[in-house]
């Protein structure tokens, strides 16, 4: 009885030997794995944070905030291009003004041809009144003149200027100075005289 219960007391110590063995190994071997897969961890999260975000936050950063170069020739096209639009206005203003010039000559023109016009129609209606005197004058110095006479001057003048005065004449002076002309002279400017009179508006 004494062997039996020894050899299970051996037993037993052998299997806590055996399980405490067996416990070290697992924990031995959990902590290599731990050990190991740690650092691998660590370096796939670094790596995931070091490159998704920074390959899809790099480019945005670079695109939104420009460096120094490119806002030098940011800087340097906007300065251009307000010098060239300050040259175009520079350019409209004074095409305004040129036409502002010649808008100013123009009306300048126009007044002085206006006062021309006056001038040149107060110069022909002068013109015109003088005439009209100098043969209303002439009229009267061939009404005052012998018949004889004033027919023979008729008979040497064109029978459209003869046919003018004769129509401006007292009908008896007229008549005599045509009684005194040669028969050609008469009928020419008798035809003249008719057609004037034919002319004149029947209404």
């Amino acid at each position: 009885m004494a062997k039996a219960d020894k050899s299970k007391k051996m037993e037993k110590a052998k299997r806590g030997t055996l399980m405490l063995l067996a416990v070290f190994l697992m924990g031995s071997a959990a902590v290599r794995i731990a050990l190991e897969a740690g650092p691998a961890i660590a370096r796939e999260v670094a790596e995931l944070q070091s490159d998704t975000p920074n390959e899809q936050a790099g480019p945005m950063t670079r695109q939104a905030v420009p460096d120094s170069a490119e806002m030098q020739a940011m800087l340097a096209a906007f300065k251009k291009r307000e010098a060239m639009l300050d040259e175009r206005e520079a350019e409209i203003e004074d095409r305004m003004k040129a036409l502002e010039i010649a808008d100013e000559a123009i009306e300048k023109k126009l007044t002085d041809l206006q006062q021309a016009e006056q001038k040149l129609l107060a110069t022909l209606a002068l013109a015109d009144g003088a005439a009209e005197a100098d043969v209303t004058t002439l009229t009267s110095v061939y009404e005052q003149m012998k018949p004889k006479d004033a027919a023979a001057l008729f008979e040497e003048m064109d029978p459209s200027f003869a046919a003018g005065f004769l129509a401006r004449m007292r009908p008896d002076a007229a008549a005599g100075i045509m009684a005194g002309l040669s028969p050609e002279a008469a009928y020419t400017i008798s035809v003249v005289l008719a057609g004037r009179n034919g002319e004149v508006p029947k209404e």
